[in-house]
């Protein structure tokens, strides 16, 4: 019966009431931190620039984010990203990202899953071994290349938006903790970057609890201690994380980041944004030069590459423009259906 029922339902034609809206996506990887596409099934998201359809979104999509973020669709560490027309003369396609608190500004992992899934997929076309992408983010312009082998994409290196340094040793009372020195950067996103071993924490996943409760509680202490402002856009100008560093289970490898953002989620990749802040902090450190190139563990030992194409001014800052590198790997293709009846088809988070 079972063998029967297993073929029976191969070939499932059920389809949902016309009246329930239907959403479908795609799902990625990176490094083990997960990506949901979301290809269609909402309205279509109005603004000239992706500043504007990010706020509409905030406004106006709240509750389709909640639904695909959270429980019982996603998770509490899920992510995601909504493709929109792009708002450049070059661009290829626009991108917001959204997670379980709301919508971010930038997202490494979220690029390199990008560019592997709308390549292999055929939502975008082109042609040659390295192919390149333009992507209209939040934050700004990216430009993802592609490593393809007999149609497979292989690896993805993206040129990220300008990074730089916004606080250095910076000391803040934590409450639970005590006072801890971080730096402040921005790679994409803002972030608080603490030694590990300064709060007595190991990066392994079963530290994953206490790594949770002591990033929240840093970035609340840094965000309560220190005015975050962009210097060109007031929408970015937010703590997004906290990172922790510390040394590397692989010798060959130069570090491992395992960041804590929104409310309490865990990157399982190295973090494609912070990997690019960290370039900025150690080249301001003068340990990290123009050319050179250091690979990032995560919390997973899953790596991302990190290199200094070159520094520019950014409005009162030096910054430097980061070349990231890494893999993605496709997962699967979700139908998901909104039973106007089930109380629960909002979403809910449980910890």
């Amino acid at each position: 019966m079972k063998a029967s029922l297993l073929k029976r339902s191969e070939g499932l034609a059920w389809k949902p009431p016309e009246q329930w809206p239907v959403i479908t996506t795609v799902d990625a990887h990176t490094g083990g931190e997960p990506l949901r596409i979301i290809l269609g099934g909402i309205p279509e998201i109005p603004g000239k620039s992706i500043l504007e359809k990010r706020k509409f979104a905030q406004e106006n999509l709240d509750g389709w984010r909640r639904s695909l973020m959270w429980e019982p669709r996603g998770h509490a560490d899920m992510y995601g990203a909504i493709l929109t027309d792009p708002v450049t003369d070059d661009g290829d396609f626009g991108v917001l990202f959204l997670h379980n608190e709301g919508f971010s500004t930038m997202c490494g992992h979220g690029i390199i899953a990008l560019a592997k899934v709308v390549l292999e997929t055929g939502i975008i076309e082109k042609a040659g071994e390295n192919p390149t992408l333009c992507m209209d983010t939040p934050a700004g312009r990216v430009t993802a290349v592609a490593r393809r082998s007999g149609g497979i994409v292989t690896g993805i290196s993206f040129i990220n938006v300008p990074s730089f340094v916004y606080a250095r040793d910076l000391a803040v009372a934590v409450p639970g903790i005590g006072r801890v020195r971080v730096d402040v950067a921005f790679g994409g996103a803002f972030y608080a970057f603490c030694e590990a071993k300064s709060v007595g924490i190991t990066l392994g996943p079963e530290r994953v609890a206490e790594l949770i409760d002591a990033g929240m509680r840093i970035k609340r202490a840094v965000d309560a201690n220190l005015d975050i402002r962009h210097p060109f856009e007031a929408d970015l100008g937010f703590l997004y994380g906290t990172i922790f560093v510390g040394e590397a289970q692989d010798p060959e490898h130069h570090s491992r980041n395992v960041c804590i953002f929104a409310e309490g989620e865990v990157d399982r990749s190295p973090t494609g944004t912070g990997v690019s802040a960290r370039a900025a902090i150690h080249h301001a450190r003068r340990e990290l030069a123009v050319g050179e190139n250091i690979t990032v563990e995560s919390i997973l030992g899953t790596t991302m590459q990190v290199c200094i194409e070159e520094t520019v001014d950014y409005g009162p800052y030096e910054a430097v423009i980061p070349k990231v590198s890494g893999s993605a790997h496709l997962i699967g293709q979700s139908t998901f259906f909104f039973d106007p009846d089930d109380r629960l088809s909002g979403g809910f988070l449980l910890r």
